[in-house]
């Protein structure tokens, strides 16, 4: 059977789509890498991905997808059993689109410009400035999902896959504990996670 390679690295937003590939139990094959090191693998991954960025996913057919989100999306039309979003007709589905674009494309960033805060040619004071000023912008962008969370999942009753955001994107910046001293409900649906053994495993494997 053709399997998916998903290349990844340890603690990064790979570890959300093998969460869901493992949910979908799709085949699979992780690649782990330093992917900012230089290298033979950085190469490798510079040429299937120009951003040079994990998770980048090689299809069974060959093909190259990169972007979480379009990964989610695609994972959740091959394998629809996994509920990885809500199905066209669902009434939730308009709202999982706007939160899980939100995050990705709100939320995420700002933990990405603040890993290596010396690339924006800035001096060190400076970047502790610039770091601290993100950790500021990034607990008030979690608090606008923290005010429209349900339980015990994201949506309510049904799990999708911002609830694997969630488990994962807890562990960065500013760090668990302070995460679930601010966002209580997001806390809560991430332990959820945590209630699939399979899932667990990989969460504790990297965190």
């Amino acid at each position: 059977m053709s399997k998916y390679v998903l290349i990844g690295s340890a603690g990064s937003g790979s570890v959300i789509i093998e969460l869901a590939l493992t949910r979908a139990q799709a085949p699979y094959v992780l690649e782990q890498i330093p992917y900012l090191e230089p290298g033979p693998d950085r190469e490798r991954l510079l040429e299937l991905n120009p951003l040079g960025q994990v998770p980048t996913l090689i299809m069974p057919n060959g093909d190259v997808l990169t972007e979480s989100a379009a990964i989610i999306l695609h994972l959740a039309d091959a394998y629809p059993d996994a509920e990885l979003t809500p199905s066209g007709n669902d009434p939730r589905r308009s709202q999982f689109l706007r939160w899980l674009l939100y995050i990705v494309g709100a939320i995420y960033p700002v933990s990405t410009f603040g890993d290596d805060p010396a690339r924006w040619d800035l001096d060190d004071d400076n970047q502790k400035l610039f770091r601290k000023s993100l950790e500021r912008y990034r607990l008030s962008l979690w608090k606008n999902v923290e005010e429209v969370a349900d339980a015990p999942w994201f949506l309510g009753e049904n799990f999708s896959a911002i609830d694997l955001y969630l488990a994962v994107m807890r562990n960065w910046r500013p760090g668990r504990s302070e995460y679930a001293r601010h966002f209580p409900k997001l806390s809560a649906i991430a332990d959820n996670v945590s209630d699939d053994l399979a899932l667990a495993a990989i969460l504790k494997r990297d965190y």
